[in-house]
């Protein structure tokens, strides 16, 4: 069996691939949204870092510190971002705990979130900072019994 070679264009995508609706200039694939949270632990994981969220959807729940990905950053680069923005904290070594992506878990739209664990120097005090009304170290049980924005609560159960 003989495979013909892709043909690229040159805007780099395949011969067959079109960036846009020929009828309509636009996009043929819309496109959700990507989000990174920050899940930091300290005392063999009891208390869990989290912020009071500042802004709607969820205004004064509890959330893992987190934001959206900006254009041309790496979501490696974002969480770590977010989390100083929110916390004041400084994070690193991002390790991929999950990936949620309901059409319907946020409902401003489609939004997809990936959750890093992240580590911290534990003995840190978080300054609630950017859209973060407050960040606090909590017990994971307290965090549980209050609620926390959309689906963190799963992730938060799931570690």
């Amino acid at each position: 069996m003989r495979l013909n070679p892709i043909r690229i264009d040159d805007d780099g995508l395949g011969n067959n691939m079109e960036k846009e609706c020929p009828s309509c200039g636009n996009d043929p694939w819309p496109k959700p949204s990507l989000a990174v949270d920050a899940v930091a632990t300290r005392n063999n994981g009891d208390e869990i870092l989290l912020i009071r969220r500042g802004r709607n959807p969820w205004k004064g729940a509890w959330a893992f510190p987190g934001g959206f990905v900006d254009v041309d950053e790496d979501p490696l680069d974002a969480v770590l971002r977010e989390l100083e923005e929110e916390t004041g904290i400084i994070g690193k070594n991002p390790e991929l705990i999950s990936v949620r992506g309901n059409p319907n878990r946020d409902p401003r739209k489609h939004i997809v979130s990936i959750f890093y664990r992240v580590q911290v120097n534990a003995d840190s005090i978080p300054n609630a900072g950017d859209d973060a009304e407050h960040a606090e170290w909590i017990k994971v049980s307290r965090a549980i019994e209050e609620g926390m924005a959309g689906d963190h609560v799963e992730v938060l159960q799931n570690l």
